[in-house]
């Protein structure tokens, strides 16, 4: 019998899992799914919780539950991948063997890489809401905030859901309106890139959003170290940006194993064609979802086309002919803007984000590069779109390829 094993259970694995299970015949193919965590979250949901408009109960359920029968599920850490041997090393003792590997085991914040940030006004003066509990603990402080300078800051690229720290500012933008508390904030966005929007066509349709909502960018800031006596950050360059209330995007990175496996780049994310998402090392291991080096943006739209694409080039490959699917980078994110409006961006690897109308041209119902409140709706709607077809691999009526149908090229 053949053996799949899939490191993650998180977007992109359980997604695997779901879509490639009806396709495999049981008798021949045993898969196995491994993950140290009961919980699985919707991530996207961290960024509403600290302005209250997502309970912490929205966002989890349990791992289990999205799993279809005949996968097995290890719950274990994962030590190693020996992929001359063709195994992989657990936490908890055991050993796998497989035939294939997909490494689903995400991206995650690394507070630790950057000094001082975790340093003694960690959780007090200093927040995330990157991870579960970091939304949680945010949440906590804004109800008592009583306003000063908060800063939002991107300590370095790549990172989850690269729209989420815009989203954060404007609906934190929002919510100290509705407050009656805005003019007792001042809001300052610190970015490595060279602004809120790099790319040139969105810069020109969006690039005065965050000067009309009165937020200060300090473009092309690189982090060296956090002086959290100071309350300040502190770039390469040696300018420096206080705060009273510092919102970081830590420094993220893949899992540690994928370093001590030899599978990794510098930032522990595993090199693959960014076409097939198999190994640039080895020809029986695929990575996917944010695990993987992409030149795109590591978000749930992108685990889900790609997953999508790699189904039916898997079942290409095991069967010994040529892998007919390339993924063309596509992403689409919801973009929440506050004041009960959305935008919306769609792009890949060779276009960048145009206007226009999605999925339907003309018609929409959704705007591209628009604030509207139908977008709104869309970025709130996705969460039982999330939990009841995303994840279980039910199929969605929207093409894996970008499609140029609805877009304004001029």
């Amino acid at each position: 019998m053949k053996k799949l094993v899939v490191l993650g259970a998180g977007t992109a694995g359980t997604m695997v899992v779901n879509k490639i299970r009806p396709r495999l015949d049981t008798q021949e193919w045993q898969i196995t799914i491994v993950d140290q965590d009961e919980t699985h979250y919707y991530q996207p949901g961290f960024l509403f919780i600290p302005f209250g408009v997502y309970r912490p109960s929205d966002v989890v359920k349990t791992t289990r539950e999205f799993l279809p029968q005949g996968v097995d599920l290890v719950m274990s850490g994962i030590e190693v991948v020996e992929p001359e041997a063709n195994k992989v090393r657990l936490t908890n003792g055991d050993t796998l063997d497989y035939d294939y590997l997909v490494i689903a085991t995400g991206t995650h914040p690394e507070p630790d890489e950057t000094p001082g940030l975790t340093d003694g006004e960690w959780r007090k003066s200093i927040h995330e809401f990157y991870t579960f509990d970091g939304a949680v603990a945010l949440a906590e402080k804004l109800r008592t905030w009583e306003g000063g300078r908060m800063v939002i800051n991107i300590m370095e690229m790549p990172f989850k859901c690269p729209v989420a720290p815009l989203e954060f500012t404007f609906l934190a933008d929002w919510f100290f309106h509705e407050k009656g508390m805005r003019d007792q904030v001042e809001l300052v966005y610190a970015t490595p890139l060279p602004g809120a929007f790099t790319k040139p066509i969105a810069s020109e349709k969006l690039g005065h959003m965050l000067e009309d909502k009165k937020v200060t960018v300090e473009p092309d800031f690189y982090v060296e170290r956090v002086d959290d006596e100071a309350k300040t950050l502190v770039s390469y360059d040696e300018r420096e940006v206080p705060f009273d209330l510092l919102v970081t995007i830590p420094v993220h990175m893949g899992s540690a194993y994928v370093a001590k496996s030899g599978l990794g780049d510098e930032l522990r994310h595993v090199p693959v064609d960014k076409h097939t998402f198999l190994s640039k090392k080895h020809d029986n291991i695929f990575a996917l979802g944010d695990a993987a080096a992409l030149p795109t943006s590591k978000a749930g739209s992108v685990a889900h086309f790609a997953v999508d694409m790699w189904t039916e080039n898997f079942m290409d490959y095991i069967n010994g002919a040529p892998m007919r699917e390339a993924f063309d980078g596509h992403a689409n994110c919801f973009i929440e803007s506050g004041f009960g409006k959305g935008l919306l961006i769609d792009f890949n690897y060779d276009t960048e984000p145009l206007p226009g109308k999605y999925p339907l041209p003309g018609i929409g119902p959704f705007s591209l590069l628009k604030e509207t409140e139908a977008n709104h709706w869309g970025k709130v709607m996705f969460k039982w779109t999330y939990w009841n077809l995303l994840l279980p691999g039910k199929p969605l009526p929207l093409p894996a390829p970008m499609s140029m149908a609805g877009k304004e090229l001029s």
